[in-house]
């Protein structure tokens, strides 16, 4: 029996437009990771250069309460992601790729223009971080509906059998835009010094991020629409994020299950670990930079061959690897860290090479489970409220747990949240492209 592919461009009543060339597609693939890098170099860099920000922006009078003050807003803004996961995605629905990837860009670049013009709390008082507070709120709406357009574009943009690899760009960009803003941070302390940057320099990544949204805004508003999307015209529906409650509720909860080990992971591995090396170790700020880019640029370059991988053997082995392997070594790994940089290197990339099995498949996975008219608000609502609840709590709970004396817990947390994600790919159906077979067949 053939089953039907499902983003697999619906039948429309109207005129057909033409399919994407190869070219087009590259172009589109280039545009879209590009754009989504853009954006999480605005995104992770509050993460990486809160501990310089945080006095600015809070009485100084207690450091820790104030670096407590600033990572809590850091989650707040991911507690907005589920609401732009639900409103942005749904607007992507209704009004395209294309229109929700560019709305989500002006609202990751005007939060950071609001950080890097604020005042301080010397200068302004309660308001420096109110105005914090509200910049993060829009960068965590624009994160809400970022992962799930442009996670539905590119696997919506891929030819048949080429969406796990086109899918591993998602990832790609992402760990691209956070090396980005860690090596800022290296030339900034090499160039101006740590004191420098305490004072005033924390600014102009936020600055700089500002003036790249601009591009990245350019890049998306140059992107061609789906054809999927356009094919998809005559069955799109008032509210997409209802319509996935009502009628794809058990692929929303998958999502949910798919997202808890992978968001905790990365979060804790890709952009928190070097501060809490340092914190916990007393590792050399440099040396933990130079071991975070390291291990980064080694996930960066796998990401593209298991998401090629994936799309031979499935999405589903891939997943597997990745949880049980947290749930075995997450423990040891944290073990392991020392005041060297060359134990933060080695955590870190086995860390990541375990969490690109995720990273390559999941964004395509989670975009294969749902139908064309409501596939990015599928992903919205739920991936977005699991990242909320597990990833950007991720570095608060770290620090409270070290700071209770019980920062050895913490570990077993990231386990416990992998075998629940273990448990759900052990029991879902593998979500691999189908046309690959049909592919295959002809060919």
């Amino acid at each position: 029996m053939t089953h039907p592919d499902p983003l697999e461009a619906p039948v429309s009543t109207t005129d057909t437009p033409a399919a994407p060339s190869p070219a087009d597609r590259r172009k589109g693939l280039v545009a879209a990771a590009i754009g989504n890098g853009l954006e999480w170099f605005d995104w992770n860099a509050y993460a990486i250069f809160a501990v310089f920000f945080a006095p600015q922006f809070f009485p100084k009078d207690d450091p820790t309460a104030g670096t407590l003050s600033t990572l809590l807003i850091f989650a707040v803004g991911f507690f907005f992601r589920p609401l732009g996961g639900a409103l942005l995605a749904a607007f992507t629905d209704r009004h395209g790729r294309r229109a929700g990837l560019s709305l989500s860009v002006i609202l990751m670049a005007g939060g950071s223009l609001l950080i890097a013009v604020s005042p301080t709390y010397e200068q302004a008082g309660l308001l420096a971080p109110i105005l914090l507070l509200l910049a993060r709120i829009a960068q965590g709406l624009s994160t809400g509906g970022e992962f799930a357009s442009s996670s539905t574009y590119l696997a919506e943009l891929a030819p048949p059998g080429r969406r796990g690899f086109y899918g591993s760009f998602i990832y790609v960009s992402t760990t691209l835009g956070t090396i980005a803003a860690t090596l800022l941070l290296t030339l900034l302390s090499a160039t101006l010094g740590r004191e420098e940057l305490s004072a005033w320099a924390w600014r102009i990544p936020f600055a700089i991020g500002a003036l790249l949204g601009v591009y990245g805004l350019y890049l998306r508003r140059t992107l061609e629409e789906t054809e999927a999307f356009l094919l998809g015209k005559d069955r799109r529906v008032a509210r997409p994020t209802l319509e996935v409650l009502r009628r794809h509720p058990g692929a929303a909860l998958r999502v949910v299950g798919f997202t808890a080990g992978g968001t905790a992971a990365y979060y804790t591995f890709a952009v928190y670990l070097p501060t809490y090396a340092q914190k916990a170790h007393g590792m050399a700020p440099t040396g933990a930079q130079w071991a975070s880019v390291a291990a980064q640029v080694l996930m960066v370059l796998i990401l593209p061959l298991l998401g090629s991988l994936s799309d031979r053997i499935g999405r589903k082995p891939l997943l597997i690897v990745f949880a049980a392997g947290f749930l075995l070594l997450v423990v040891p790994l944290f073990g392991l860290i020392s005041s060297a940089p060359l134990s933060l290197f080695l955590v870190m990339s086995g860390g990541l090479l375990l969490f690109a099995c995720y990273g390559a498949v999941a964004p395509v996975a989670m975009a294969e489970l749902f139908p064309t008219e409501v596939r990015s608000a599928g992903l919205g609502l739920p991936y977005s409220l699991t990242v909320a609840l597990f990833g950007g709590t991720a570095p608060y709970v770290v620090e409270q747990l070290t700071a209770a004396g019980s920062g050895a817990l913490y570990p077993w947390y990231i386990a416990a949240l992998c075998l629940v994600s273990l448990v759900v790919y052990l029991t879902s159906k593998e979500t691999r492209d189908v046309s690959l077979a049909r592919a295959g067949a002809a060919t």
